[in-house]
């Protein structure tokens, strides 16, 4: 994938997330797209609350990875660089 395209797809996700921003703002929290690696995995970074919520993990799933696979259904994963661990 070029960097074009890259950018171009980061731009893309970043819209998509844009659907679900004002629901993690409400509780002081918000997601920042850092990469699209060349298979499609977007990579996300929590902040503000969302960084230490024990339900940022329900809200990855039904939230974030949905958000964005409804817009870019070629994205096969959606992963967060920090935040807390599944055990």
């Amino acid at each position: 994938m070029t960097s074009e395209q890259k950018s171009e797809l980061i731009r893309q996700v970043d819209e998509a997330l844009d659907e679900v921003r004002p629901h993690l703002k409400v509780d002081g929290g918000d997601v920042e797209v850092v990469d699209v690696t060349d298979d499609f995995v977007v990579k996300v970074k929590w902040l503000g609350n969302c960084e230490n919520c024990f339900m940022s993990i329900m809200t990855m799933k039904a939230g974030i990875e949905q958000a964005i696979k409804n817009r870019l259904p070629q994205m096969t994963q959606v992963e967060a660089i920090n935040g807390i661990e599944m055990p």
